[in-house]
């Protein structure tokens, strides 16, 4: 999907940047690097499968005007963080912006979690925001145009039903982000993004078994379903998603520091 939007138009002027966006071989993450890619910055995607991060290394190749890598890294693992900051540095001699991207945590109620889900969901949303800052924050530093962007989710400002692991964790990623624009400014720039309903291949996936259990006619039918109840009238294209991760990393958004920005149709003002 794209509406009304000629990307021939924006130029960002992100070329000989350097963008590393971590867990990006699908979805919001994907969707960051390719817009990155697409306004001429060099980009590094990162993720567990290898046969996933060739097959993204693919599709965001097509649209990239900067230069495109991929390194096999698992975002929870630290020696596995610091390397795969070492290894874009070592691709392109620098790091000017930092994409923070996770999968979520598994749903569930409150009664339902154990104290082994809150730890393995706080590694996974928050440590590794704090192990990639660490690991990246002596080259953003250097930077004339160092950034940090996390990709969290609407669920930070209202809670969602059965998600109770990503309300309350991904708040911790919010906090963190606020204090980061104010201790590592001026020299780097931190703001977060808040998605709402996107059209990902985990929203695909649920559309499609509710086409076999009988849900939906199709999957046309079931997109516009989901889209329901959104102001907007739809559900959201990944890239439109990226697009904003994009300015916020541009000197159009030099001025843009510590703000939790919604990307949800209008959900939020409901």
């Amino acid at each position: 999907m794209c509406f009304g939007i000629d990307r021939t138009d924006v130029h960002l002027e992100l070329d000989d940047e350097t963008a590393l966006v971590t867990a990006s071989t699908s979805g919001l993450g994907k969707a960051s690097a390719t817009a990155l890619a697409a306004e001429g910055a060099n980009v590094v995607l990162c993720g567990r499968d290898e046969e996933r991060l060739d097959a993204a290394l693919d599709d965001v190749r097509k649209e990239a005007v900067g230069n495109v890598e991929g390194v096999s890294a698992d975002i929870t693992d630290p020696d596995d963080m610091a390397a795969l900051v070492d290894a874009t540095v070592e691709a392109f001699g620098g790091l000017d912006h930092l994409v923070l991207s996770a999968g979520g945590p598994p749903s569930g109620p409150f009664l339902d979690t154990d104290e082994g889900d809150w730890y393995d969901a706080y590694d996974l949303l928050v440590m590794s925001v704090v192990r990639a800052v660490k690991a990246a924050h002596p080259y953003l530093s250097e930077s004339d145009a160092g950034t940090v962007t996390a990709i969290t989710s609407t669920s930070v400002e209202t809670p969602i039903e059965g998600l109770v692991l990503s309300n309350a964790v991904r708040r911790g990623v919010i906090g963190l982000i606020e204090t980061l624009a104010v201790e590592l400014a001026p020299e780097i720039r931190a703001n977060a993004v808040l998605p709402g309903t996107f059209e990902t291949p985990r929203i695909g996936s649920l559309v499609e078994q509710g086409v076999e259990r009988g849900d939906y006619a199709d999957y046309e039918s079931g997109i516009e379903e989901w889209g329901v109840g959104i102001p907007e009238g739809r559900v959201g294209d990944p890239r439109e998603l990226g697009d904003v991760v994009a300015f916020l990393a541009s000197e159009r958004a030099s001025y843009v520091n510590g703000v939790s920005l919604p990307i949800d149709g209008g959900v939020l003002l409901e």
